[in-house]
């Protein structure tokens, strides 16, 4: 667009971007079903065979909800490479709009179908697990955290999915990139690693979300892990350069 463009106010652009979103993923039942029973069941299975090595449902619990708000988050994002082939995007790129309006509707649109998911397994855990009744600070507290982790693996998936043509590609690259990284967080087997692996969990980004949370839900199993006041930063970090990349990106030609 040339510099004289008049552009379109931009919250109108970003709140309708955000809706389609959303009611898109409400019209298919099938999403809506896997993306909440696959959670419960991995934290059924995992928590009762992790029981006799000393890691029951208090360990396990953030990790599954940062496990809910990364697969949510990044497969949201397809919607990209959906709405490229179907010609809306060309048409979105071409409208008198912003890139950052477009870039943050798009974001905050897969953040929310996120956010909505965490915040019911959230309510889950309070209700059947006694352990797991945190102060309304401290549950504020993570649901700020949950939102800046929704934000910022929904802009992730929004950078990968935006040169890539095909979901197949896409479900590949997750397929290989996802598992890994939430594995290296500490959701699953305790901090303390050295080495190479150490190294791997301490510069994961998610290692610190998972601990914001930890220190927030279960206080008694945060020993070892990173300073609270670092995980914040880093978790708030994360959320701003993946937004900061993804409108950098969405700049381009």
């Amino acid at each position: 667009m040339s510099p004289t463009t008049t552009y379109s106010p931009s919250l109108p652009v970003v709140l309708t971007l955000a809706e389609r979103e959303l009611v898109r993923f409400f019209r298919q039942r099938n999403r809506v079903i896997g993306g909440l029973v696959q959670p419960v069941l991995f934290w059924l299975l995992f928590s009762e065979g992790l029981r006799s090595n000393d890691l029951g449902y208090t360990h396990f619990f953030p990790g599954t909800l940062v496990m809910i708000l990364l697969f949510t988050a990044i497969f949201a994002t397809i919607s990209i490479i959906e709405d490229r082939n179907e010609g809306f995007l060309q048409g979105v790129l071409v409208a008198p709009v912003t890139r950052w309006a477009m870039v943050l509707g798009k974001v905050l649109g897969g953040a929310a179908i996120a956010l909505i998911q965490a915040l019911l397994f959230l309510a889950l855990g309070w209700a059947t697990v006694a352990e797991i009744q945190p102060t309304p600070l401290s549950a504020l507290a993570a649901v700020g955290g949950m939102t800046l982790l929704a934000i910022a693996l929904t802009g992730l998936g929004l950078l990968i999915a935006w040169r890539m043509n095909s979901t197949q590609g896409f479900h590949a690259i997750m397929s290989i990139f996802l598992l890994p990284m939430w594995l290296l967080s500490g959701a699953f087997f305790r901090h303390g690693a050295e080495g190479w692996l150490g190294l791997a969990v301490m510069i994961n980004p998610l290692t610190y979300g998972v601990a914001a949370l930890r220190h927030r839900l279960t206080p008694l199993d945060a020993a070892g892990l990173p300073a609270e006041p670092l995980c914040w930063a880093v978790t708030g970090a994360f959320a701003a350069v993946m937004l900061v990349a993804c409108w950098w990106v969405a700049g381009r030609e």
